[in-house]
């Protein structure tokens, strides 16, 4: 299937979005199209995807290093981990309002909310490996910069794994080991909602729900050790 290109209307919406004007415009085209469409592998965003997830690393790398001179190792890790995540890209993509933009093929439906959030997250980075092959480095920086230097500020942006956290407290406090529970599934395959309930042993538990049973374990964990004080209250 030949995907149709942007319109030079779309291209001028997301091209002043962006803040760059690409001199190669099959970069923007690609950095949008996805394997569903199906497109040759050189024509959609799974390799553009692989670079810029690199390049993003980087950046978000060294603006941690260079905002946070204090900082050990390990609270840079943890920043990074969180700045980088699918979570953060796919809601990055929401702000510039990508799902206008993503070509998909008749099966991928739904880009906004929580649905198809990797698919949201992946056109991220292959928008920025896009900037990065069209205008060098400093675009790509640049660009990173302006949806990444208020996030990496943010007080939670230290956050570790919840379940890691959860489980290095109990062990400490209790001398024991949250248990998870899945405790419904609902939904259509493409769109499943997990209900999970976390247990520690002399604790109240706490149940999460989300798209997969590993992210409903993940708001499980988020919500006790917000409520037991562990962790301050999310601002989101």
């Amino acid at each position: 299937m030949k995907m149709k290109p942007l319109s030079a209307e779309e291209r001028g919406q997301l091209e002043t979005v962006i803040g760059h004007v690409f001199a190669d415009k099959q970069w923007l085209d690609r950095a949008l199209t996805h394997a569903s469409t199906g497109t040759a592998k050189n024509a959609n965003y799974e390799r553009l995807e692989f670079l810029g997830d690199r390049v993003l690393g980087l950046c978000v790398a060294e603006l941690l290093f260079t905002t946070f001179r204090s900082a050990e190792e390990g609270e840079l890790s943890v920043r990074l981990n969180q700045l980088v995540s699918a979570e953060s890209c796919a809601t990055v993509a929401d702000e510039l309002e990508l799902h206008r933009f993503i070509r998909t093929g008749a099966d991928v439906k739904k880009l906004t909310g929580k649905r198809m959030l990797n698919v949201r997250a992946d056109v991220v980075e292959s928008l920025i490996a896009a900037l990065y092959l069209d205008g060098g480095l400093e675009v790509a920086r640049a660009f990173i910069l302006r949806y990444w230097q208020d996030r990496a500020s943010k007080p939670d942006a230290a956050r570790r794994d919840a379940k890691t956290e959860l489980q290095e407290w109990a062990h400490a406090k209790f001398n024991t080991t949250p248990s998870y529970r899945v405790d419904d599934r609902s939904g259509p395959d493409h769109d499943p909602r997990f209900t999970v309930t976390v247990e520690i042993k002399g604790v109240a538990p706490e149940t999460g729900t989300d798209r997969s049973k590993r992210a409903a374990e993940q708001v499980a964990a988020t919500k006790l050790l917000e409520r037991e004080g562990i962790w301050p209250k999310s601002q989101d």
